[in-house]
């Protein structure tokens, strides 16, 4: 049994590694992401621009009417003084070839008094520079940036996922393969040993041990990061239907709602969206205010997210959503944060486990801490094998 799990972890770490590598690297870094992004993108975050603010309606207009072949998809509602106003934009159809545009950008900056564009950059471009660094970051650590075809987009989510779950289930071997052989009387006292650093034991114990003894350590926190990894990358495909095997979970739009393969466009504007959205909020008594608006074209709604401004530094269950049709502007549902079954609750929870903002700041330090635990795991991980494999040859040459 114990060779069997020994084989197991060495082949599913293997398998794993390099990924995890990347994931973690990256994790410790994006816990950071948009205060990173503003320091290095200064001049497309900060305005010096001073008086009265346009509303965030009419600098969609603005956005739309500076390209024409620009759509925006997502509305910032909540205006920061000093700095810019962020809106996402995706290409409409070009009538000529019935392709969309080739925009070469998604994100544009505009300035919330003077209602010029100061900027605009793609964030999905595949690139190091410090233009795009932390976008390019997040999708490394979210999807490997995985080139997608047109008809399985979700490709490079997904094998993060699968990565996610196998790393989960060789977390349980792992734990096995540190317990002493017997479990006879005393075997505590035996297993402390496989939590201690040999701090004199040259180097190949000392990375042996940095792998068995920081992987027990940290061992709860693993188990909660690659669960959570896989809950959100398989979402849809996997934990959304394992859930509601077990327990009711209220479906969003999101998992509900058919892919379109072509965009839909939208008979309802952002403006009778908010008016819509506003009046809803106050009739259920919600204490938040709109914080932005999402249009997804492949789905074909709404998305109104509520939150105050400082929901950033919150615990990450400061935001509530209700979602509408594009067509009709029919009601289609909502998420309010610790509302709804168990199951329901348990999902909400997924995100603010897996960035640490469940416990606020110093959630997001442990994360950043833990990304760097999880790269070192895993390079010890390979200096073991390799060191092994590498006896192995001498001792059969």
């Amino acid at each position: 049994m114990r060779n069997f799990a020994l084989l197991l972890h060495r082949w599913a770490g293997l398998f794993i590694a390099v990924f995890l590598i990347v994931a973690g690297l990256t994790g410790a870094v994006i816990s950071w992401d948009h205060a990173i992004d503003e320091w290095l993108n200064r001049d497309l975050f900060m305005t010096e621009s001073s008086g009265p603010t346009k509303s965030p309606l009419e600098l969609a207009e603005v956005v739309e009417a500076h390209d024409s072949r620009a759509q925006v998809i997502y509305l910032p509602l909540h205006a920061e003084p000093g700095h810019t106003m962020v809106f996402m934009v995706a290409p409409r159809k070009d009538a000529a070839s019935g392709k969309p545009f080739e925009l070469g950008y998604d994100e544009v900056f505009i300035d919330l008094v003077t209602a010029q564009v100061v900027g605009t950059r793609n964030a999905g471009e595949v690139s190091l520079s410090w233009r795009t660094l932390m976008p390019f970051l997040r999708q490394l650590h979210e999807s490997l940036h995985m080139p997608a075809p047109e008809n399985w987009p979700r490709l490079g989510y997904q094998f993060m996922g699968i990565v996610a779950l196998v790393w989960f289930l060789d977390a349980f071997v792992a734990v096995y393969l540190t317990l002493p052989r017997k479990l006879s009387k005393g075997w505590m006292q035996r297993w402390w040993q496989a939590w201690r650093v040999r701090w004199a034991g040259g180097s190949y114990k000392l990375n042996f041990d940095f792998h068995r003894a920081f992987g027990l350590w940290t061992w709860i926190l693993v188990l909660i990061i690659a669960f959570t990894s896989f809950s959100l990358n398989l979402y849809r495909e996997v934990f959304h239907p394992a859930m509601s095997l077990v327990s009711q979970v209220t479906p969003s739009p999101f998992v509900s709602r058919p892919f379109s393969p072509t965009p839909i466009e939208p008979e309802i504007s952002f403006g009778e969206i908010l008016t819509l959205a506003t009046k809803a909020a106050q009739e259920k008594n919600w204490d938040r205010p709109p914080g932005g608006i999402f249009y997804a074209r492949d789905l074909g709604f709404y998305s109104v997210a509520y939150f105050h401004e400082d929901a950033e530094d919150g615990n990450g269950m400061e935001i509530a959503n209700m979602y509408f049709d594009g067509k009709d502007a029919a009601y289609l549902g909502e998420h309010l944060p610790w509302h709804g079954t168990a199951a329901d609750v348990f999902t909400q929870l997924q995100f603010p486990l897996h960035s640490g903002r469940i416990l606020g700041l110093p959630g997001r330090i442990l994360m950043s801490v833990m990304g760097l635990v999880v790269a070192m795991l895993s390079v010890t991980g390979i200096i073991i094998w390799a060191r092994k494999r590498r006896a192995r040859k001498l001792a059969v040459g």
